[in-house]
């Protein structure tokens, strides 16, 4: 446990600019870091550990998350740290049963109801927004995005929308964080439109490895994490008692 090393090192392993480092540094997302005689920064192995989880972390969980887990657990706040990982790896559960639950829908040729709730020919934007769970702004950019369409009252203007656009909202309401990063939502849309099957298979398909994807990340961050932690826990029993 006595080797020590420059930040170029660690850069090099991790393939990161010693900027980076001193970044993170900044942020206070690391151990605070020593200096030699001569006033030159280096790293020890727990230092080392913690850059490798915060970049494992990162690819798993994305930068804000993984900055206030690090950040808690230089605070000495680790159960906190772990609380607010387990809740995001809960989210992506979630995530992945929104998708199946939409596969299904989309299968579905009787759309009279969606969980409970009586859909109709003309829905207003605030009855199709509660129903699919998202807000009214992001019902308008897509509309303007050209991503579904909305007929309009003659008597007051108002937006109106059909049992198929609103089916088509619920996709992209379900799968904006997937699909949307494969680029293919605006094509899926259409193979919902012409009842292409087996196109509509292929995104789902592509939406669910999306997401298996992001959980080998999760766990692989977790891991990271714990051996941290370990360290932290192993190092803090070792240090003499002044």
């Amino acid at each position: 446990m006595d080797k020590n090393y420059t930040p170029k090192q660690i850069a090099n392993r991790l393939h990161v600019s010693t900027t980076t480092l001193r970044r993170y540094e900044d942020l206070d997302l690391v151990p605070d870091v020593p200096r030699t005689a001569s006033n030159r920064r280096y790293y020890t192995p727990l230092h080392v550990q913690a850059f490798i989880a915060l970049r494992a972390l990162i690819k798993g969980f994305g930068i804000s998350v993984s900055y206030d887990a690090m950040s808690m657990l230089k605070k000495g706040r680790t159960e906190q740290a772990l609380w607010k990982i387990n809740l995001h790896q809960y989210n992506i559960q979630v995530e992945k049963q929104r998708v199946e639950e939409i596969m299904g829908l989309i299968q579905k040729t009787d759309f009279s109801k969606y969980r409970n709730i009586q859909v109709t020919e003309e829905m207003k934007i605030g009855e199709v927004a509660a129903i699919a769970g998202v807000n009214a702004s992001a019902i308008r950019h897509w509309e303007k995005e050209g991503l579904i369409r909305s007929n309009r009252n003659p008597e007051n203007g108002y937006r109106t929308f059909t049992s198929g656009e609103l089916k088509k909202i619920i996709v992209l309401s379900s799968l904006r964080k997937t699909v949307y990063f494969i680029e293919n939502m605006r094509q899926l849309l259409t193979a919902l439109e012409t009842s292409d099957f087996a196109a509509i298979e292929r995104s789902f398909k592509m939406a669910l490895q999306q997401l298996n994807e992001q959980l080998k990340n999760q766990m692989h961050g977790i891991s990271e994490m714990m051996k941290y932690i370990e360290l932290q826990s192993t190092l803090s029993v070792e240090a003499p008692k002044l």
